[in-house]
């Protein structure tokens, strides 16, 4: 896919889902609604809603533009480099995070995106890892230098900080980073790594993901050329598990003499 589209799609859906929390922020406090009140309040029936409702609400400013630079960078590179389950992955990260909190948390009323910011930045620092993907390893070691520092705050050592959210958010994560960790990005493979030596034809899935690397276009000559012995002076193609090769054999046409004219 081209970087253009791809980075379109991750920006699409990070600056929509900030465009809600802060227009709920600004409106909460122009029509004084206080909204907060319906957070996330474990194990009470009026707070079940909050499993919904409470990553959405911020209680000051400072709150919600920590929540929104953390969740700018984290979301964007989970929908940039893992594009095919991003949005499972935070749809599900969404829930589960908010129902942990609400079965598991301890009393009070949890507001804030920082469950979800500890989602995501566990999904991706450990998927990284358990797919053992050079390129996702190194998004890996960037949310280690960014927000190594996070990992402090799942531990109650600071008051009014929902540390139960955020370890519900970092659970969350984790489980779906060893869930999905054979879905999603593949590591590129070479035809001198396959399993059966480099003689072996290369699988169909792989050229489909690789259509420019120089084996598939080693292989899609090899196949041209066969093709070419075998069917002769026509054209043909061929259709083989979703790839279509094309190609129009040239006659050989057998060079022309010309006559000598005889000069009288």
């Amino acid at each position: 896919m081209k970087a253009h589209p791809r980075l379109f799609y991750a920006l699409f859906f990070t600056i929509t889902f900030l465009l809600i929390i802060w227009g709920i922020y600004f409106i909460d406090i122009i029509y004084e609604l206080e909204l907060t009140a319906h957070g996330n309040r474990p194990r009470e029936l009026r707070g079940i809603k909050g499993i919904v409702t409470f990553p959405f609400l911020h209680g000051s400013l400072s709150h919600i533009w920590n929540n929104t630079a953390s969740f700018f960078v984290l979301n964007g590179l989970l929908f940039y480099f893992y594009r095919s389950l991003a949005v499972r992955v935070w749809v599900i990260s969404f829930f589960m995070s908010g129902t942990l909190l609400w079965m598991f948390g301890g009393g009070g009323n949890h507001i804030g995106a920082s469950g979800m910011v500890y989602a995501l930045a566990s999904f991706l620092f450990l998927s990284g890892i358990v797919r053992k993907n050079i390129l996702l390893l190194r998004i890996t070691l960037l949310v280690v230098f960014l927000y190594g520092g996070m990992v402090w705050l799942m531990l109650p050592i600071k008051e009014h900080v929902s540390w139960e959210g955020h370890l519900a958010g970092a659970f969350s994560g984790a489980v779906l980073a060893f869930y999905y960790r054979k879905t999603g990005p593949k590591n590129n493979i070479y035809k001198y790594e396959l399993t059966e030596g480099a003689d072996e034809a290369l699988p169909e899935w792989w050229m489909r993901g690789n259509p420019n690397h120089p084996d598939t276009i080693a292989q899609l000559a090899e196949v041209e050329a066969k093709e070419l012995e075998t069917k002769g002076d026509h054209t043909d193609s061929t259709n083989s598990g979703g790839f279509t090769y094309q190609w129009t054999a040239r006659s050989k046409e057998k060079p022309q003499t010309k006559s000598k004219k005889s000069s009288s």
